[in-house]
Order: C-alpha cells, then sequence, then structure tokens
C-alpha cells in the first residue's frame, strides 16, 4: 500500500452510523452502566472517542503503538520532559526550536534536569554528549529554522547502547515524509497545527511512542496534566491529515523552486533547505526521507535585523505569522519572533543569523511567489541606495 492510500484510509468509518468523516462527540462525560463499567470512556480528559480515532491514525502512520494528543506542541514537549526526573540529563540539537528552549531552560532546570546542546549534524558529537546522566536524547530533523538533518538512524544507534531515549520532533518532515520510530527512535513528537492540521486554525500537540510500555507512561502523564486536545481540534486534525498527501508534495515542489532561486540570488549570502545538493547533509536527507519539507530558509548579504525586517515587511503573498504548515506562504523573522526567547550569541552559534528569514512555502504557484521575493529584494535594495 503506497503512504498516500495508507495515510487517507487510517482515517476510520463510523461503526455505528457508518458516517465518513470521523464524528466530534463535544461532550464532558459519559453515562456509566455502574460504577466503573462503562463503554470505554468515563470522563473526556481521560478518554474521548473523536481524540482517541486522532490518536489511533497518528500511531499507525508512524508506526508507533500508542499515541497521545495535547492542547499544543509545546505541551507535547512537556510531556516527554515529565518521563525524567531531577539529576537526568537531555542532550539536545543546539538549533532548536526557541520554545522548546525556553521550556528547558527556564522551566526544567530549575527542577534539576539539565541540557547539554551539540551540532546533531554530526552523530559522533551527540555520541561525545552523552554523560551516564543522560536519559534522552533529542533532535528535531529538519531543524528549525537552519533546516540542519541529522542521522536517525545512526543516532538511535548510540541512544540504544547509551541506554537512554531518542526522541525525534517531526514536525517540519511529518510521516508523509518521514517515520523516524522505524529507524530507531523511540518517541516522536508534533506541533500538529502545521503541517498535520494543514490550515493554521489550530493548535495541538502530538506524542508517539514505539513501545507500549512507554507510550502508557505517555498517556498516564497526558491524563494527570490535563493538557488534552479538544473533541473539535482533534476532528480538524483529523480533516488536515486526509489531505496531507497532496498538500506535502505541492509544499515540496515549490520549495525546490524557490531554495533554488535564492541560491542564485546575488543578495542572498546562504539559502538552507535539504533538497540542495548544496546542503551538507542533503545525502542523509534524501536516504530518510521521501522529500525534502515546505520550509526554506537564507541569510542576506546584509546580514543585519534592520535589512531581514525590511524584507520580511515587504512581501505581498508571504505574510509576516510565526508557525508554518499552512495553505498560505508565511515569512518569519527568527531573531525576533520564533528564536527572541535564545541569548543573541547562543541563537548565531547554532547558525540563527541576525538576517536569517525562514519561508513557509503555501501551495501558490511558484512564479507568483518568486516574484513576490524579487519585488522584496528590490524594495531592500532602494531602501539601502536612499541611506547611503
Amino acid at each position: 500500500m503506497s503512504s498516500s492510500t495508507q495515510i487517507i484510509h487510517s482515517i476510520p468509518i463510523d461503526p455505528l452510523t457508518g458516517a465518513i468523516s470521523v464524528p466530534i462527540y463535544q461532550t464532558s462525560t459519559f453515562v456509566q452502566d455502574a460504577p466503573g463499567v462503562n463503554k470505554g470512556f468515563d470522563y473526556a480528559r481521560t478518554n474521548n472517542p473523536t481524540r482517541q480515532a486522532l490518536e489511533n491514525i497518528i500511531a499507525e502512520l508512524e508506526g508507533g503503538t500508542t499515541a497521545a494528543a495535547f492542547a499544543s506542541g509545546l505541551s507535547a514537549i512537556d510531556a516527554v520532559i515529565k518521563l525524567l526526573k531531577s539529576g537526568d540529563q537531555i542532550v539536545a540539537v543546539d538549533d532548536i526550536y526557541g520554545g522548546a528552549f525556553r521550556l528547558f531552560t527556564q522551566i526544567y532546570e530549575k527542577f534539576g534536569i539539565t541540557v547539554n546542546y551539540v551540532d546533531a549534524t554530526n552523530a559522533e558529537n551527540v555520541f561525545n554528549a552523552i554523560t551516564p546522566k543522560t536519559k534522552l536524547i533529542w533532535i528535531e530533523t529538519p531543524t528549525n529554522p537552519t533546516l540542519k538533518i541529522s542521522d536517525i538512524a545512526a543516532i538511535a544507534k548510540i541512544a540504544k547502547a547509551s541506554n537512554c531515549l531518542l526522541c525525534v520532533d517531526n514536525t517540519f518532515a511529518s510521516p508523509a515524509l518521514q517515520k523516524p520510530l522505524l529507524l530507531g527512535a523511540d518517541i516522536v513528537i508534533h506541533s500538529a497545527t502545521k503541517y498535520l492540521g494543514g490550515h493554521s486554525d489550530l493548535i495541538a500537540g502530538l506524542v508517539v511512542a514505539k513501545d507500549k510500555d512507554l507510550g502508557d507512561k505517555i498517556k498516564f502523564i497526558q491524563n494527570a496534566s490535563g493538557a488534552i486536545l479538544s473533541p473539535f481540534d482533534s476532528w480538524l486534525v483529523i480533516r488536515g491529515i486526509e489531505t496531507l498527501p497532496l498538500r506535502i508534495k505541492q509544499h515540496c515542489l515549490t520549495a525546490q523552486v524557490v531554495a533554488e532561486f535564492l541560491e542564485q540570488h546575488p543578495d542572498v549570502e546562504h539559502v538552507f533547505y535539504p533538497g540542495l545538493k548544496s546542503h551538507v547533509n542533503h545525502h542523509i536527507a534524501a536516504k530518510q526521507s521521501r522529500g525534502f519539507g515546505g520550509v526554506v530558509s537564507f541569510t542576506l548579504k546584509n546580514d543585519t535585523e534592520e535589512a531581514a525586517t525590511a524584507f520580511v515587511t515587504s512581501t505581498q503573498y508571504f505574510k509576516l505569522a510565526e508557525s508554518l504548515g499552512g495553505v498560505k506562504s508565511l515569512l518569519c523573522h527568527p531573531a525576533n519572533m520564533t528564536h527572541k526567547s535564545i541569548p543573541a550569541e547562543k541563537r548565531r552559534s547554532a547558525g540563527v543569523a541576525d538576517s536569517l528569514i525562514r519561508l513557509s512555502i503555501g501551495l501558490e504557484e511558484p512564479e507568483d511567489l518568486i516574484r513576490d521575493l524579487e519585488q522584496a529584494f528590490i524594495h531592500i535594495q532602494q531602501e539601502q541606495l536612499q541611506t547611503i
């Protein structure tokens, strides 16, 4: 079965009515036949049929045993960190999502969980960073926002040999392109706000565990902490998943065209996109993924926040906004937006330059997006001339 067919037919038909769309069970509680005797549901924080359908779908798509749906991507990350205890250490990718960095450093470090950030593009760096206290390896691949690629299979072997868990943030790729659990990872997380939802109309997070015992621990944390996804938002994610293969295919095709345009533009210093042969780990991305995703980042020759701000405020089709993975193209300036919580020197050392601009390629025609970028380049050139 092809991945597209699997995705479409992972979404169940309602057994009670035959409804082709998963029903929305908008209820807080469920009538019981007797105390503790019910139809599999007692209270909607613990379980809900719509949320359960989504969890079953993403567990199947990722090749896991258990999934849990959360109210946001960060609450999904939070649930995974709650597997740890004081004194434990995380080895995390250095080019990490700013929200995860904030959670790790400003919340969990004060509880005695320490984080060692490394460049995970070379698996040897991960190996060298592990200590007897390391209990979790945390990678994004591709990373946000410089699109670094880590070798999931190689790092999974290191994690297993070191008796620690490997968690992979699969948000940028989605199961349509990449399945980390099948490459040896223990946990996959998603900000379902992005490609899985796909329409910029919800906030959601997902955790998928390969092992049932580990999955049961995540489900316990989900119920105990209560940061659950609502029935309606669960339904929205399911609806988004139905068109995921088609959307991802178009995102990838257009992103490749845009990346190649940017790579030859005289005002661009560096382009970050795994689909370019110039990308340092292009060969690994090609090996472990079925495509290269819909996010492209680049830096300007004029590597200043002022130049980047002028650029991101002068586009027409690319809308200046947080987030990514939707139908409309978005752009952002990570130094002042998604990664503002990371200290400037740490941000720069991880590759997030002052002028770095992140593009989320939508479903517009490639030529329209390129024209939009070109007129933005012309705009900042004119601004520079005016200041001379």
